[in-house]
């Protein structure tokens, strides 16, 4: 497969042109990688508006992910999220005003309806966008993490009178679970209510050998819409991520994505991921899915291995390695400080939970350190008794304000110890996983501070009364 932009910028350097432009480097090394760092010059093409050198790229993506159309973001799916979004929103509008979508559409302000787990940057879109959410709330979780809906909890919810603009899903989450993506865009599909994907964490499962795990991608599963966030499990610069929208919604949303994009994102996107995101079309095209395909094998030997020296494991998704701490009698900050004497840094650790991403760019040296671990450690596991986890699950809360009027309203910083009653303004978070634990324009409740207080937050902006 071709790689367009990095061709362009390659032929650039050997060019030797005076860079008469930005960025102020003007190719002089002083971190290594200035030669390929360019900006919108004669050739370039402009990613708001591609019609050359990216936009050959970004079909090339379109045709590997078998989307309706591709888009990169060079600003992660953060920047995704919004522009989908925006793009929904602006799909409803035009719809709501034709008179053969008049039934369907609640005169209410719109609303998403979405499952709790949500990214922070999908209450930051929602409160650009003034659009307001209804959650669904999963049925049994131990973390904030897991928000496992199914289509049965979504058709539930779409029959009531009031429809939402769209439905919302994460998956995978932080965790590893998956959702039943197919299932609940068939839901969504007999009511007219398009499915958005945050997929930020399931960029490869598009190139899952399909006869093992079938068709997980959100894209091949009916979503949409959905982002992926190339740079988590591809080799792609941090920052690189996709939107990629299905055949069936191409004419309806493909044409907002761009304009969007630029709105929620810099004027100036890195040619550096743009690159990263180029060439990795070509790594796509050839031998990845055998190598993911080993990748994974590979990491199923090792969990077999932790297994048989007592490391407690969770049911995940194909590239994650999730370590229930609580079952080792640890915290996971602890577990994650142990593997640190072992040259092994986790994605992610709270108190009952360790995860571990993996792509086959990881080598063998990685495993090695990590089944190593198991066995040197197994017997002071087996000598400390479980924790028994707390269930840190987000409930229904009282909505006493819109998002918009929350996010922009005159706050003060308070301790939580001091929150309870109060209403979130702007978000306290941590991140990862940025799971709002109290969404901007709520009423802060006694869960709410519990939680908080177990991600070791301190501190939260509530609305000052005075504007109240």
């Amino acid at each position: 497969m071709d790689t367009p932009i990095c061709d362009f910028v390659n032929k650039y350097i050997d060019s030797d042109f005076s860079r008469f432009h930005m960025p102020g480097h003007k190719g002089k090394e002083f971190i290594g990688c200035e030669r390929q760092d360019i900006t919108e010059i004669d050739g370039a093409d402009v990613l708001s508006h591609a019609d050359g050198i990216i936009k050959k790229s970004q079909e090339n993506a379109t045709k590997l992910f078998g989307s309706g159309a591709s888009f990169y973001s060079t600003e992660g799916s953060s920047q995704c999220i919004k522009t989908m979004l925006a793009a929904v929103f602006m799909d409803y509008k035009i719809r709501q005003e034709q008179k053969s979508f008049e039934s369907t559409i609640s005169s209410t302000k719109p609303f998403v309806l979405a499952a709790r787990n949500v990214h922070k940057s999908m209450i930051d879109a929602l409160a650009l966008l003034d659009l307001s959410v209804e959650f669904m709330y999963p049925k049994d979780a131990d973390s904030i993490c897991v928000s496992m809906v199914t289509p049965d909890d979504v058709k539930s919810e779409l029959e009531k009178k009031q429809k939402p603009m769209a439905v919302y899903i994460t998956s995978p989450d932080y965790l590893g679970n998956t959702a039943d993506i197919e299932g609940i865009s068939k839901v969504c599909e007999e009511c007219d209510i398009p499915l958005i994907v945050d997929n930020a964490h399931g960029a490869y499962q598009a190139f899952l050998d399909e006869k093992k795990y079938g068709t997980v991608h959100p894209i091949q599963s009916g979503a949409a819409i959905c982002c992926d966030s190339a740079h988590k499990t591809l080799p792609v610069l941090t920052g690189g991520a996709y939107i990629h929208v299905s055949e069936k919604y191409r004419e309806r949303l493909a044409p907002h994505i761009a304009s969007y994009m630029t709105i929620f994102g810099s004027t100036s996107p890195s040619y550096l991921i743009m690159q990263s995101l180029d060439m990795c079309n070509r790594y796509l095209d050839g031998k990845f899915r055998a190598e993911l395909a080993d990748c994974i094998k590979r990491i199923e030997k090792t969990k077999a291995v932790l297994a048989e020296n007592n490391v407690s494991l969770m049911e995940t998704e194909p590239l994650k390695i999730v370590i229930d701490t609580a079952a080792a009698g640890m915290e996971g900050d602890e577990l994650a400080d142990e593997l640190r004497k072992y040259k092994i840094e986790c994605e992610y650790a709270d108190k009952y939970f360790v995860v571990l991403m993996i792509t086959p760019q990881n080598d063998e040296k990685d495993f090695e350190r990590l089944e190593k671990w198991a066995s040197d450690t197994k017997e002071f596991r087996n000598k400390k008794g479980k924790l028994v986890p707390k269930k840190l699950v987000l409930s229904r809360a009282e909505r006493v304000i819109g998002i918009r009027e929350a996010v922009f309203s005159p706050y003060k910083k308070v301790r939580v110890s001091d929150a309870c009653g109060r209403i979130c303004a702007s978000q306290t978070i941590a991140c990862p996983p940025a799971i709002p634990i109290a969404v901007c324009g709520e009423r802060i409740d006694e869960n709410m501070i519990e939680i908080f207080k177990e991600y070791a937050i301190e501190y939260i902006n509530v609305v000052d009364k005075k504007y109240i």
